[in-house]
């Protein structure tokens, strides 16, 4: 495995990095004050607007839908060189790395035309409309339904824990077409317009203060027939897209995300009453456990860079690093706030390292969740990475309604 840049990489890096010092402005540094979520739209559409003017949105997509048409490592280098400023681009993350792909993989030549070019400049943001009060980690068991009518579908239901649903324009949203076929095979996707009559998005506070997931409501909502993507009935096969993309968005370390450096800093400087922190075994060895699994964390994404720079495509073993990151960042959090006893939750006029890993604590619980519970992923681990046998599942072949009923 050789970590070093090819001449070519090497060369796209130095482009990025000289376009990014020339235009990153006032994205350099962290706001001093937060936005607003007016503010960050406002930030994040420019942002988007400007990347794109410049050919550095798209990076992977073909030509033909609006991309640059390059390869995986380029995107990657990109990513990394962007990473170290703090220029808005959470906005768009969905819908750009998950949702569009899979628009423009199983939507109609119309469709695409539609959607994809102003998704692309930032001009429409989307959503991902799977999981349901009842149907997370086994997303499958989804009881939104969509009914024929015409040329049109029907849908009623209740989605939770939508990203971004109150600040987007559109949304992929997986019904369920035929409760008559087992789970699997009764479901299908389509295109939904979040301002139609009938939809309801409603943000959920969060412990942070922040408002970033939604309940989101659908009454009668009519979808015309050519905003299906793929087949009636193909919806799992589709929503795999959109999963499969999820995972590996979500199976790295986040920007700006705090690591065991962090944590051998505090410990430096938090003073207890039997001297320095550091000084404390159990506080080394917790530094350690940090340290190892950042290194395994790094490696393993390093192996999936392998792959890509071969023209290979990363497969589940992706979700070791999911599983592994989610975990260790919440552990990790949890540890350093400890170390500062009562000082740990105050807020305001603080230290900013600390306000940092507080942050990180609210929101590593949720990463536990977003793409795949660690119980879920860890399933995958063990059948597809790991050769193990399959887990139970008595409802696979039964028809839906009787097994809801059941």
């Amino acid at each position: 495995m050789d970590f070093n840049d090819t001449p070519a990489e090497a060369a796209y890096r130095t482009q990025v990095r000289d376009w990014l010092d020339a235009n990153i402005g006032e994205y350099r540094d962290l706001p001093p004050t937060p936005w607003d979520r007016d503010a960050f739209v406002k930030h994040s559409r420019a942002w988007q607007k400007t990347k794109h003017a410049a050919g550095y949105t798209g990076i992977t997509w073909p030509k033909s839908m609006g991309g640059q048409g390059q390869g995986p490592m380029n995107q990657i280098v990109y990513n990394q060189e962007e990473s170290r400023f703090h220029a808005p681009t959470g906005l768009f993350s969905i819908g750009l790395g998950m949702c569009i792909p899979t628009v423009f993989t199983h939507g109609s030549a119309d469709v695409v035309e539609r959607y994809v070019a102003k998704a692309l400049e930032g001009e429409e943001v989307w959503c991902q409309l799977f999981s349901e009060p009842v149907a997370g980690s086994d997303l499958a068991g989804i009881r939104t339904k969509a009914v024929k009518d015409g040329d049109e579908w029907v849908i009623d239901g209740q989605k939770v824990w939508t990203t971004n649903a109150h600040l987007s324009d559109f949304g992929i949203i997986v019904c369920r077409t035929d409760p008559s076929k087992p789970k699997h095979k009764g479901l299908t996707m389509f295109i939904v317009d979040m301002h139609a009559p009938g939809v309801e998005a409603r943000p959920l506070k969060q412990m942070s203060g922040g408002s970033d997931f939604n309940e989101v409501f659908f009454t009668g909502v009519r979808v015309p027939d050519t905003h299906r993507l793929g087949a009636e009935g193909d919806g799992w096969k589709v929503a795999l897209t959109t999963l499969m993309n999820e995972r590996l968005a979500v199976g790295g370390k986040p920007r700006h995300a705090p690591g065991y450096q962090t944590l051998l800093d505090m410990a430096k400087r938090v003073e207890t009453e039997a001297g320095t922190a550091i000084d404390a075994s159990d506080v080394r060895q917790r530094i350690a456990a940090t340290y190892i699994a950042d290194e395994g964390i790094k490696l393993t994404q390093m192996r999936a860079l392998s792959a890509l720079s071969k023209g290979e495509t990363p497969g589940p073993e992706s979700s070791i690093s999911k599983v592994v990151v989610a975990k260790t960042m919440q552990e990790m959090a949890a540890f350093a706030l400890d170390l500062q006893e009562s000082a740990g939750f105050i807020t305001g006029g603080t230290d900013p390292e600390v306000e940092r890993l507080q942050g990180s604590y609210m929101w590593s619980a949720g990463l536990r969740i977003a793409g795949g519970t660690d119980e879920i992923l860890r399933n995958i681990i063990a059948e597809r990475v790991l050769g193990l046998p399959g887990d139970l599942r008595p409802d696979k072949d039964l028809p839906f309604n009787a097994s809801v009923a059941a």
